[in-house]
Formats: structure tokens, C-alpha cells, sequence
């Protein structure tokens, strides 16, 4: 089932991210350089690895993981996290956990487009990809 998101993705649309960023804390500067930038997602398998690699003008960060295991992530706002990713049906569920709060991501193919919907308490945005 993963194999339906081993692509290249690029972001084409994005709603409520700055509240979603927000509600995470992270500073303005950064929220405002969030806001514009269009990252591209890589996902591949290498071996029993799951790799997700996310590349922009702003800061490029890779992750990589067997699915179900956790792992430490440092995310693109230098949050150190104890991440877990999983397949939840056709979905693709990551969970971070840190300073006793957690954030959930769940990517999903829809239409040919990645949806991936972010939530952080009761705030919730949605980001869209396309194949590039």
C-alpha cells in the first residue's frame, strides 16, 4: 500500500497552516517563511525503510523509519520529537510526541493528489500535493 505514495510531491495548496504552525509555537519569522514556501516531498523505500525527505528554499530534512517503530525526529522547526509512523488502511498515519504534547499528520491519496491533514489539539490544516 505504501508504494502509492513512492513519489515526488509538490505542494499546490495549503489551508490553515499558520494557525496550525501557531498552535505548535513556532515564531513568527519562521511561521511567515512557512507560509510561502512550496516544499517537495520524496518518498521512497529502501529496503524495510520507509524515507520521507522534504526539500525547500527554507530547510531541507529527511526521515527515515520502519513503519510501527518509533523513532527521535528533529522537525523543520527544531522540535525533537519521538515519532511513530503507520499504515492505517490506505492511509499513512505519523504521530510526533514531545514535551508532553503531540501532533498527528495522516496522508492519504485522493483523486491522484496526497492530502495530508495536519491536527494539534482542535487545530486542524490540510495540505495538497501533486505529482511533480
Amino acid at each position: 500500500m505504501v508504494d502509492a505514495f513512492c513519489s515526488t510531491w509538490k505542494l499546490v495548496d495549503s489551508q490553515n497552516f499558520d494557525e496550525y504552525m501557531k498552535a505548535l509555537g513556532v515564531g513568527f519569522a519562521t511561521r511567515q517563511v512557512g507560509n510561502v514556501t512550496k516544499p517537495t516531498i520524496i518518498i521512497s523505500k529502501e529496503g524495510d525503510k520507509l524515507v520521507i525527505k522534504t526539500q525547500s528554499t527554507f530547510k531541507n530534512t529527511e526521515i527515515s523509519f520502519k513503519l510501527g517503530e518509533e523513532f527521535d525526529e528533529t522537525t523543520a522547526d527544531d522540535r525533537n520529537c519521538k515519532s511513530t509512523v503507520s499504515l492505517d488502511g490506505d492511509k499513512i498515519v505519523h504521530v510526533q510526541k514531545w514535551d508532553g504534547k503531540e501532533t498527528k499528520f495522516v496522508r492519504e491519496i485522493k483523486d491522484g493528489k496526497m492530502i495530508m491533514t495536519l491536527n494539534f489539539g482542535d487545530v486542524q490544516a490540510v495540505r495538497t500535493y501533486e505529482k511533480a
